[in-house]
């Protein structure tokens, strides 16, 4: 292919597409200059577009009429914000000297070639490991992500831990103040897979924000197939014509399953629309993360902050609570109101054990357990779990 002579027209929408999500994937400063580069592909079967950043890399091939084959680069970001504002009409691109010109209508665009010496050879996909639909795949991601660290001081906290067992999946993340656990079902390529990868969620909630929820094509997750799982540190996510590689993070997530409670001293059920109206409502008096206190009791919660010179505020709200007991309990607001929004139940169930131990939020269950002998209540089957520290009360 001759590199100083690429020679395409391609239809606007396709070619908006296309470079817009290959863009929204390259880092906004790079580290090397190059790095910025979209690397534009021409051949006998349309254009590919490209970018990689040593992280994340993404790959995109659409339909063009191509006329002279070759390959160039331009500044990504650069040609996504051009293409966004073009006319719907055909665009034609094509190179001349050390420039690459762009025409759409009457609109003409002159831009510098980026030399392609020094860029980085683009990752290969590893063997597709299995196929997952692709909304169970975005909520899931969506509401594990609620709970990953951010620290980059702690990198084994920042990631999604994705253990693999046959056709089960458990997603689990945690920045040690809340955890958040989904198990689903996927279709394996190897029956008896098994592995357990660690991905930045930043990256994989990027990957999932970009998927078509309601595309009728399985997304591929492809980190290799039998002893090869993980062996070449890529997460790699292929759907339609696009395919997306991550670097996975080199660390020991924790063993968060002795974190779990498997009983529970007291269970309520609350309507999540009208608990989080009141957490706005009661949270206006808290300072910036102070606190909020949950008191339970037969038929109600009262919620409840503040308390300084800001003021006190309090809101009963209605629930079904299981014990006779009171409990008294406090939360991170913020961090209540996470949990909160990534159960799709219209009710939430708390389950506690001690007022200075974790709680678990979980979707409602069509059916709510009994006691045991002792007294305790079981945790209900769940797909979806979120375990929230409790902030101490004084005193």
């Amino acid at each position: 292919m001759d590199v100083n002579a690429v020679a395409f027209q391609v239809a606007k929408d396709d070619l908006a597409s296309a470079v817009s999500w290959v863009a929204r994937n390259l880092p906004a400063k790079p580290t090397q200059p190059v790095l910025r580069a979209m690397l534009i592909t021409a051949d006998d079967e349309g254009l590919e577009f490209a970018g990689f950043d040593y992280e994340v890399s993404t790959k995109v091939r659409i339909p063009a009429e191509v006329t002279q084959p070759g390959r160039i680069a331009v500044a990504g970001k650069l040609i996504a914000e051009i293409t966004a504002t073009l006319p719907s009409k055909p665009v034609k691109v094509f190179v001349e000297g050390s420039t690459v010109q762009l025409e759409c209508g009457s609109s003409r665009f002159e831009l510098p070639s980026i030399p392609l010496d020094d860029y980085p050879t683009l990752p290969t996909l590893p063997a597709v490991t299995g196929a997952i639909n692709p909304r169970l795949f975005i909520d899931a991601v969506t509401q594990v992500a609620a709970a990953a660290g951010r620290d980059d001081t702690l990198p084994m906290l920042t990631g999604i831990h994705m253990e693999i067992s046959g056709e089960n999946i458990t997603l689990t993340a945690t920045d040690r103040f809340r955890l958040a656990l989904r198990t689903l079902q996927w279709v394996p390529a190897l029956a008896d897979a098994e592995a357990k990868l660690l991905i930045p969620a930043k990256n994989l909630v990027e990957n999932a924000r970009t998927l078509d929820a309601n595309s009728s094509e399985p997304v591929e997750i492809a980190v290799g197939t039998g002893e090869n799982i993980g062996a070449e540190g890529l997460f790699g996510i292929h759907i339609d014509d696009r395919q997306t590689t991550t670097r996975m993070l080199d660390a020991d997530f924790p063993n968060v399953a002795p974190l779990l409670p498997k009983v529970h001293k007291s269970m309520a059920s609350i309507e999540i629309s009208e608990l989080q109206n009141a957490i706005k409502r009661v949270s206006l008096v808290a300072d910036r993360n102070a606190q909020i206190r949950m008191q339970f009791s037969k038929g109600q919660v009262i919620l409840s902050a503040g308390g300084s010179d800001a003021g006190h505020a309090e809101e009963a709200v209605p629930c079904a609570y299981s014990s006779d007991e009171e409990l008294l309990i406090a939360f991170n607001p913020g961090y209540l109101r996470d949990g909160l929004n990534v159960i799709r139940t219209d009710r939430v169930v708390f389950g506690f054990t001690e007022p200075s131990r974790p709680a678990i939020l979980i979707p409602e269950p069509e059916v709510f357990p009994e006691a045991n002998e002792e007294g305790m209540f079981p945790t209900p089957e769940t797909e979806f779990t979120y375990l929230l520290m409790p902030v101490r009360l004084p005193g």
